[in-house]
């Protein structure tokens, strides 16, 4: 079995936290305790569901946390539109942060397709 670090999805999903860390320092300060607190903790609890279904071995509770993981992905899609509506984030930033979650979003998708077929 390989370690963690050398997935894919753990790979992106590092720069994916990098990306929104940068990103949200930008915000104004009113947003920090609402808005940029609720994407930091779905991000982190993404992070944690990448985790736990790398470690499960029991297909049920890999695909309990792969599809927490989705969720995450869709809500945080959601509150980056939302940032963006506000003009928190450029046109720019709107279409890089959605495609690196798009892109781990197709990785999700193949994983949870593996453990359903296996």
């Amino acid at each position: 079995m390989k370690d963690v670090e050398e997935l894919h999805i753990y790979k992106q999903y590092i720069t994916l936290i990098f990306y929104t860390e940068n990103i949200v320092e930008k915000y104004p300060k009113h947003e920090k305790n609402s808005l940029v607190s609720i994407i930091k903790n779905i991000t982190y609890d993404g992070m944690k569901n990448v985790l736990e279904a790398y470690k499960y071995f029991d297909k049920s509770d890999k695909l309990t946390s792969l599809n927490s993981l989705d969720i995450n992905l869709k809500m945080l899609k959601i509150l980056i539109r939302i940032s963006y509506k506000k003009k928190y984030i450029s046109i720019k930033n709107y279409k890089a942060w959605s495609k690196k979650i798009y892109n781990i979003g197709n990785m999700l998708g193949g994983w949870i397709t593996s453990c359903v077929k296996a």
